[in-house]
């Protein structure tokens, strides 16, 4: 009925698809706009998917997620001294100078002068960065580590602009596939090879999203549906629906600094109160998963042999009286205005009554929300860990050291035993320790899939729902 129901309502705003008319453009409409386009500082999924167009890094990631050369190739040449050789590929910046070593040098430099910057905890390790020559950059380190080399994907700025204060974050010059033409409501990206124009909107309804893909003021959407939408769209015979399995990271995260939530019990009652297959079945696309670490099991540093949790509510009431805990128990869960956030969180708000446990859902327009996330003022907040390559997301996450703004660490977990696993790299070690404290619940990896209309032809998903995919689809002239 809700699928019915849903269908109508297109067709009656949409006129029953009018006829598209003829852009030069490629038009993608996304559900939440990039906050920054200075790689250094970017920490939302928008900004990150758009800036590894504009900007090249020094180091990219196969299929198994292990870093391989993308600038730079690399040797160790000593336990503390890394040395990276540029390629001759990528080395234009799109106004037209050459990338040099003394790029690379200004662009960590700038981020290690900022103690605040998100990024800052991951290269804390650097002692000095330095140029012996135009195509060679060398990064001493304080102590041995072995994962160095995937933690260098900043994308990399001009030294002369970084000194001239310029702002990356709304001006973007970099190196990469696609040149930044301007930003006011619509972001404008020049593709380098063939200079097709790409428009990028920010149309935060989803099913606006899918009338404006209809009616043909949009090419191309991807993600951020829920599923009567995407089936919809697969009955469309303008549309093609693209679907592959996926490894973002979606979790339900907790402030341990909380009275309640700062005992494990209480924390895995939570955990133990959700059905995640239920929210995986009704509200995720094809390709989703339930998740037992930030990590998938296939990832190089994935633990497969963490069993998943199951949905047991009666367990939850005894693991709360255990605590002792009255029932109900009563908590707020943060997230922002999307609509798939607000109905998986009303789904699970049903769930954990069962449990005892009475949540109230608190929606936030993104910048209020995430700006709460960061400065601890929750109790309870979902999120997703987009495009996460290295266990380093463990540091960046977990350790001690990682509080905002220095880190991710946004519910202050503080485990000598769990620092000590990082710092030793002993990425098993971690992901079990992880689970015995239980800072959030791991909820599911993310499906990916992507909605093109007829006459886009090329476009293929990745698993961390990149939109790298721009970089080769095409768009063919299509008959009225």
């Amino acid at each position: 009925m809700r699928q019915l129901a849903l269908a109508a309502l297109i067709l009656a705003v949409s006129g029953a698809c009018a006829r598209p008319a003829s852009h030069p453009e490629i038009r993608f409409v996304i559900a939440q706009a990039p906050l920054s386009l200075d790689p250094r500082y970017a920490t939302d999924a928008a900004s990150e998917r758009v800036n590894r167009l504009i900007y090249r890094q020094l180091v990219d990631f196969d299929a198994r997620s292990r870093a391989i050369a993308s600038l730079a190739s690399w040797v160790r040449r000593d336990a503390l001294h890394y040395r990276f050789s540029l390629t001759g590929q990528g080395r234009t910046f799109h106004d037209g100078s050459r990338l040099l070593a003394a790029d690379v040098v200004a662009t960590y430099r700038s981020l290690l002068a900022r103690k605040d910057a998100p990024h800052a905890a991951e290269f804390a390790n650097i002692v000095r960065i330095e140029a012996p020559d135009d195509d060679t950059v060398d990064f001493i380190l304080s102590h041995p580590d072995e994962q160095f080399p995937a933690r260098l994907i900043i994308g990399i700025l001009p030294a002369r602009l970084i000194a001239a204060g310029h702002d990356f974050a709304h001006h973007p010059v970099g190196n990469g596939v696609m040149k930044f033409r301007q930003w006011n409501r619509v972001l404008k990206l020049e593709r380098i090879a063939d200079h097709q124009l790409f428009a990028l909107e920010e149309v935060r309804d989803p099913t606006v999203r899918v009338l404006k893909l209809l009616r043909g003021e949009a090419d191309i959407l991807q993600g951020d549906l829920p599923p009567e939408l995407v089936a919809y769209l697969r009955q469309q015979p303008g549309v093609e629906v693209l679907e592959s399995r996926g490894t973002n990271f979606s979790y339900l995260g907790f402030n341990l600094q909380d009275p309640l939530l700062k005992y494990p019990l209480v924390r895995r009652a939570i955990a133990l109160a959700i059905d995640r297959q239920a929210l995986i079945r009704n509200v995720l696309t094809g390709g989703s998963r339930s998740a037992v670490s930030i990590l998938p099991p296939e990832h190089w540093a994935g633990n497969a042999d963490l069993p998943l949790l199951p949905y047991d509510p009666q367990q939850s009431r005894a693991l709360l009286a255990q605590a002792g805990v009255g029932l109900p128990l009563k908590l707020v869960l943060k997230t922002s205005t999307d609509a798939q956030r607000v109905r998986l969180a009303t789904i699970m708000q049903g769930q954990m009554k069962p449990a005892g446990i009475d949540l109230e859902i608190r929606s936030l327009d993104w910048g209020t929300f995430y700006d709460d996330v960061g400065h601890g003022k929750f109790q309870l907040y979902g999120l997703t860990w987009v495009g996460i390559r290295t266990p380093e997301i463990y540091r960046l996450a977990f350790h001690s050291r990682s509080f905002p703004p220095f880190g991710a660490n946004r519910g202050r977990l503080q485990d000598a035993v769990l620092d000590g696993l990082i710092d030793r790299q002993d990425w098993p070690a971690v992901t079990a320790r992880v689970r015995e404290l239980m800072p959030y619940v791991p909820l599911w990896y993310e499906g990916q899939f992507a909605a093109v209309r007829r006459g886009i032809a090329g476009y293929r998903l990745a698993p961390d729902g990149s939109w790298d995919g721009l970089a080769l689809m095409i768009k063919r002239g299509v008959p009225p």
